[in-house]
């Protein structure tokens, strides 16, 4: 009877432990994402180009597409749209997207989509890559259908939307699991509605993340083959906060897949709008405690400085920070106003740690002395300065603006 029972715990074990594998191991669950460097895409460039053979048309019209999408690109990101080298652009386009083509004996006329890839068409155009992207963010896409939830338990038709995206355009960097592996284990409709943090700071360390997005779908099928209806919600972090929703709506079961990617990119653009109103903020609650016994930081020593040779005082010259929100139309903008304000007396450092081209950027000033000589060293240089506590919001005064001369 003993051996019997040794026997039955020994199967069940057995059995446990293939599951488990089979589960780890699923063939037909991970999807990897399609893009994954980020690069900057340019979509919809429209050719019609001619050439002696089908293949030198196609060539040309591709070379005239990667011309037409850098200069949207660049002026895009406020480079001001000048073209460069054709030698150039074949060292910074790192792909071709055929959207449509119609190939004949000597003309080739389509829509193609081009990549460019960030980090050298960054340097070209003198901006940081990743200055205005976010902390990486680990994406966990829940699909919902005929009442359950999945998200890697097997392959799903919202983690083949989200493989498809690419990112480079979104100021959220996205950390997309593939699916593969352990994933089915860590990241599972159970995991997302648990607001613990202890076991997400280990999955979110696990990938490399400081968040965690969990953009979810619920799919609702009128009749077999009939319409179907999508919820869409963006939802962020632990506590599941929900940061805004839409419907959407197909005619046929064969529209799902563009009715998904139609909600990805409308998700992606709720999580910018969070990240820009101030929202999509790591969690600090999601930052491991300090190591109680880990040896603390020695602090350096205040600094001896004997004065008129009277005697000996302390002086500790740590300077004033202060934030400086200033218009950056371009790129040229970022470094002629960081050049100007660090050649005013008493400053010590000034870097631009928010970058938003077009728009409103945020400098970080260092100053010694009084924060007050900083403002009137603007205004005599020609701005307007409005202050508020450690922050001024400086603009360059027009002619009206200045009075009669």
């Amino acid at each position: 009877m003993r051996r019997s029972s040794m026997i039955l715990v020994a199967i069940a074990a057995l059995a446990a432990g293939s599951a488990t594998l089979a589960q780890i191991e699923g063939g037909s669950r991970g999807v990897a994402p399609v893009d994954g460097g980020g690069a900057f895409e340019v979509a919809g460039v429209t050719v019609d180009v001619g050439g002696k053979t089908a293949e030198t048309a196609r060539l040309a019209g591709w070379r005239l597409a990667q011309r037409k999408a850098w200069v949207q690109l660049s002026r895009r990101l406020g480079g001001g749209g000048a073209l460069v080298s054709d030698g150039t652009l074949d060292q910074m386009v790192s792909g071709i997207v055929v959207e449509n083509e119609q190939i004949g004996p000597t003309r080739y006329i389509a829509r193609l989509g081009v990549l460019f890839d960030r980090y050298r068409a960054g340097a070209l155009l003198g901006i940081a890559p990743n200055a205005d992207r976010s902390s990486p963010m680990l994406v966990v896409p829940v699909q919902w259908s005929a009442g359950v939830g999945q998200v890697f338990e097997a392959r799903s038709e919202w983690q083949q939307a989200w493989a498809r995206f690419r990112t480079g355009n979104s100021t959220v960097d996205y950390v997309r699991p593939a699916g593969t592996g352990p994933d089915s284990l860590l990241l599972n409709v159970g995991q997302v509605t648990r607001p613990g943090r202890g076991w997400w700071r280990t999955i979110i360390d696990q990938y490399g993340a400081a968040d965690v997005l969990v953009p979810s779908v619920r799919l609702y099928r009128q009749w077999p083959g009939g319409p179907v209806i999508g919820v869409f919600q963006a939802r962020h972090g632990p506590d599941d906060e929900v940061l805004g929703g839409f419907t959407l709506r197909v005619g046929s079961t064969d529209g799902i897949p563009q009715l998904l990617d139609a909600g990805v990119a409308r998700i992606d653009a709720l999580y910018q709008q969070a990240l820009r109103q101030g929202r999509l903020g790591a969690d600090p609650s999601l930052t491991p405690p300090p190591d109680p016994n880990a040896t603390p930081t020695p602090v350096p020593e205040a600094e001896l400085i004997a004065e008129g040779g009277e005697g000996a005082g302390l002086a500790v010259s740590t300077g004033t920070t202060l934030t400086v929100q200033y218009d950056t139309p371009g790129t040229a903008s970022v470094a002629n106003t960081e050049a100007l304000v660090r050649a005013i007396p008493g400053v010590r450092s000034a870097d631009t740690s928010s970058l938003a081209l077009g728009g409103v950027s945020l400098m970080r000033v260092v100053v010694d002395g009084d924060p007050a000589a900083l403002q009137r060293e603007l205004e005599a240089r020609g701005y307007q300065v409005a202050s508020s506590g450690t922050t001024l919001r400086i603009r360059r005064a027009t002619p009206a603006e200045d009075g009669p001369g």
